[in-house]
């Protein structure tokens, strides 16, 4: 079998399930590795979710990243690793992984791969740093024998300008579990318009327009499920913010609710937006990377620009539901936006490097 190398130094949240589920699904197909880092968000028991046919080699200097020295141990225990393992393709998972290891690997003899789960030079707004970032991205874009892999054509558009190597394969949910987890909660229901929205109450997720979305329709219940630094910007008297919940409380809410609203400056592909398309309710989106790509506005939900926008979809749907939007939403994840797609895409897609 032909040796897949996943390199993952952000090993939790979003990225934690993606690779975990991208290493299972790949198994069977090919002699998967998966160099990754120990952080705070890695759940305990992590080894639980991996495939025992996956070979786990775990980075040690990825957690003492603090200064070019540093830098370069890491460096060094990333070519030891390639040495030993041999791949045919090295993929690398997040910004960190994706920026050592395109220094790392030469691509002279296998593919370089590189995912960024979401560009944070997007994610954390504008500024001085953004502005670093992006000139990293484009440096590596342009200077390594790597190719970008992104979740979304949108996600896409935006690598085209840092590399003239790229690619994109639409992220999904697994279905089978999903549908389990589903039919065993039952809908929190407030008996009133329910508007919602999951994440951390941070930058990248815009509270403050998602709190001037509340103000527009006071008519109608806003709940904010999480929290963060930023929760200080809900002040609408008609937001809830709710603090963490377990995933079965969060479900039973989102089942309850009417609308789910996720207004981000960017996303590589929002799972909580995928979900939430496959529970049929209404999504309206930030028209930015990411969610344009899955939302496609007055088709299967809608992509909005001005918090007038959200907020006069909010009051139509109030009027009039648009049942057929939500329906549309959850074709397309039957058809797409789901793990079995992701897998048949990704072996073709593979096959195809090793194959040159």
């Amino acid at each position: 079998m032909k040796k897949v190398l996943m390199v993952c130094e952000a090993f939790g949240g979003g990225v934690f399930t993606y690779v975990t589920q991208l290493c299972n699904d790949m198994v069977s197909e090919f002699d998967v590795y998966l160099a990754y880092a120990k952080r705070p968000q890695t759940p305990e028991n992590f080894r639980d979710f991996i495939d025992p046919r996956v070979h786990l080699i775990e980075v040690m200097n990825f957690g003492q990243l603090k200064n070019p020295v540093a830098d370069i141990k890491v460096i060094r225990e990333l070519r030891q690793i390639e040495k030993q393992v041999n791949p045919d393709i090295i993929h690398l998972h997040s910004s960190i992984a994706g920026g050592i290891g395109r220094i790392a690997f030469k691509g002279n003899h296998n593919s370089v791969i590189y995912t960024p789960h979401g560009y944070s030079f997007i994610l954390m707004g504008g500024g001085l740093k953004s502005k670093v970032y992006r000139a990293m991205e484009s440096f590596l874009g342009h200077h390594s024998n790597s190719l970008i892999l992104t979740c979304t054509e949108s996600e896409d558009e935006v690598s085209k300008t840092l590399s003239n190597r790229t690619a994109y394969i639409e992220t999904g949910v697994n279905l089978a579990d999903l549908s389990k987890t589903l039919d065993d909660i039952q809908p929190s229901n407030t008996g009133k318009f329910t508007v919602f929205t999951l994440g951390r109450a941070a930058v990248q997720k815009q509270p403050q327009l998602f709190n001037r979305i509340a103000e527009l329709v006071p008519d109608a219940e806003f709940v904010w499920i999480g929290g963060g630094e930023l929760e200080y910007e809900l002040t609408a008297p008609n937001i809830e913010v709710t603090g963490w919940m377990s995933r079965a409380n969060a479900l039973a809410l989102a089942k309850g609710a009417d609308v789910f609203v996720l207004c981000s400056l960017g996303e590589a592909i929002a799972m909580s937006l995928i979900e939430n398309m496959f529970i049929k309710k209404l999504c309206l989106v930030s028209n930015t990377m990411g969610n344009k790509s899955v939302i496609q506005d007055g088709q299967n939900g809608y992509a909005c620009t001005t918090p007038e926008e959200y907020a006069q979809h909010i009051k139509d749907a109030m009027n009039d539901f648009p049942t057929a939007l939500p329906e549309r939403a959850y074709q397309d994840v039957l058809n797409v936006y789901n793990t079995k797609v992701m897998k048949k895409k990704y072996v073709a897609f593979y096959n195809k490097l090793i194959q040159g």
